[in-house]
């Protein structure tokens, strides 16, 4: 296959650190915010912080795989180059690279301890980790959006690539990560129950609406992130394209004709994109205009979600492969 210096590792660590990061933003905002989320809020947020850690330690792993620690340790038989990867947080500057691995290993490791606040099955809104669970809470909110936002960074921060090289790359990141977040959550809910620890809240009819009601408010807020992922993908082709140099050269590689175009427009655009957002739409708007209890079949629902992580990764992927292929550069 291809070549390139950057492969699996490094495309399943941008991945999984935006999913992670993604579902840390929203649950913590969910749970701060509460909102027409009804007395379902919590559940909500207790599905997102118990997913959060899990994907960003996973990509973290990946990505300490690739800076070829562990291989290097077996093939000198050198003990101490297992923990080669610790020179990430021992050199500290103003690279995206050293910012990003404090801002990811902070983000790690107040997820742990806000998963935690609900972990127990007697987790409610008003136990005693309430005043925690709130002050992590308004912690992850930046947090969460500082990893999503330095993924992109890191690329784009390479001048020499010009297909990495666009302002528009980290706000894409974002955007996706908080999409594949709450779709990691709903697909967590739709595989779980919908498990409400908070039920005791409400009245019975306030409880059983719950569940629906959550589940409406999150795919509805996809639905539009999905449409700002599709308006700054145009931005991102539209910005190599009024830019003078390499990079309209650069992005030819994802248009009609490119090496990547299908990969692109198929599996990125539409099937990790239009597909899943028409899917939900349908659903969605006889609720929002006619009031029509929202009811998307489970089924539905999971493939709905799977669909759209897997376009998530597929775009890190076109992402990572293109800017190898197309660079370097003259900067």
């Amino acid at each position: 296959m291809l070549d390139l210096n950057w492969g699996l590792p490094v495309i399943g660590y941008l991945f999984l650190a935006g999913v992670g990061a993604g579902a840390f933003t929203v649950s913590s905002s969910v749970l701060l915010r509460g909102g027409g989320f009804s007395s379902d809020h919590f559940s909500v947020a207790r599905y997102g912080a118990l997913l959060a850690p899990i994907p960003m330690m996973v990509g973290t792993g990946l990505i300490i795989l690739e800076l070829g620690t562990f291989q290097a340790a077996i093939a000198n038989g050198d003990i101490g180059l297992f923990f080669r990867w610790i020179n990430l947080f021992l050199t500290i500057n103003m690279s995206p690279m050293s910012i990003g691995s404090w801002v990811l290993g902070l983000c790690i490791l107040v997820s742990l301890i806000y998963a935690y606040t609900f972990l127990s099955k007697e987790s409610a809104p008003d136990d005693d980790k309430k005043g925690l669970r709130q002050a992590l809470a308004w912690v992850g909110i930046p947090l969460g959006i500082s990893v999503a936002i330095y993924t992109g960074v890191m690329l784009g921060a390479t001048p020499a690539r010009p297909f990495w090289n666009s302002p528009v790359l980290a706000l894409l990141f974002l955007i996706s990560a908080l999409s594949t977040g709450v779709a990691g959550i709903l697909l967590l809910r739709a595989l779980f129950g919908g498990h409400n620890p908070s039920q005791k809240m409400g009245t019975q009819s306030e409880s059983a609406n719950a569940p629906n009601r959550a589940t409406y408010l999150l795919a509805s807020s996809d639905s539009l992130l999905i449409g700002a992922e599709i308006l700054t993908v145009f931005l991102f082709i539209m910005f190599a394209h009024l830019t003078i140099g390499n990079p309209a050269q650069a992005v030819s590689i994802i248009l009609p004709g490119g090496e990547l175009a299908t990969l692109f427009w198929v599996g990125v655009v539409a099937v990790g994109l239009v597909i899943p957002v028409l899917i939900e739409l349908r659903y969605v708007i006889p609720t929002l205009l006619y009031r029509q209890p929202y009811a998307m079949p489970r089924g539905v629902e999971m493939a709905v979600c799977v669909v759209i992580l897997i376009g998530g990764f597929m775009l890190r992927y076109v992402v990572v492969v293109a800017g190898q292929l197309t660079g370097p550069m003259g900067i």
